[in-house]
């Protein structure tokens, strides 16, 4: 069974805007080496409809720049797994709507994806964390204070006890952070499963 791991764009003030980072070169790199690894992608429809406007395009278009062009050509030939109770179309080739019982069907994505699954979803990934699912995380923090939300993890219930793998510190200022689940942890079960259509609606929209 693969790992699933949750990626994403923080500030040191908690916020996940993608407006809200300092985005060069070297975090197209490091988010395409994370891509790379994974056997597939696990998104919110939020998520999935913001880089569905933009990637697909820059995959297409030779004169763009090196990082963001990589990053897009292989985002297009990896499979894309969205989570959504709103949205049933997609023609983003190599996509997959995720429906059902939020956690059964992220078990059987893991199952059948040895290389693991990637998730880069603010609300998927609380509910995933909710879920007790995710095995690693790959935080990038960014020196700033956005002021604003959203945030991540916002209410979360129960604490968690995560092992750190390695940090690295990119040119531009951010802090690459990579932490797995401590060996033995395991996160209270006291917070009753919601039903599995309010679970995807939360997720995913």
């Amino acid at each position: 069974m693969g790992l699933l791991t949750y990626g994403i764009n923080v500030t040191l003030d908690g916020c996940c805007d993608h407006t809200a980072g300092i985005v060069d070169d070297e975090l197209h790199d490091y988010f395409t080496g994370l891509m790379d690894d994974a056997g597939a992608m696990l998104w919110g429809r939020t998520t999935y409809e913001m880089m569905e406007s933009a990637w697909p395009a820059i995959a297409r278009d030779e004169k763009a720049p090196r990082a963001e062009r990589e990053w897009a050509i292989k985002l297009d030939a990896k499979p894309k797994y969205v989570v959504s109770t709103t949205r049933r179309d997609y023609s983003w080739e190599n996509t997959i709507h995720v429906q059902g019982d939020l956690r059964e069907a992220v078990q059987r994505i893991k199952e059948k994806t040895p290389a693991g699954v990637l998730v880069g979803s603010l609300k998927l990934g609380a509910e995933l964390q909710r879920l007790d699912l995710i095995d690693e995380y790959r935080l990038v923090v960014h020196p700033i204070l956005a002021g604003h939300g959203p945030r991540l993890f916002d209410g979360l219930a129960d604490s968690r006890q995560l092992e750190r793998v390695s940090v690295k510190t990119f040119k531009g200022g951010q802090t690459a952070m990579h932490f797995r689940r401590r060996a033995g942890y395991r996160a209270s079960q006291g917070t009753a499963v919601e039903p599995s259509s309010q679970a995807l609606t939360q997720a995913g929209g």
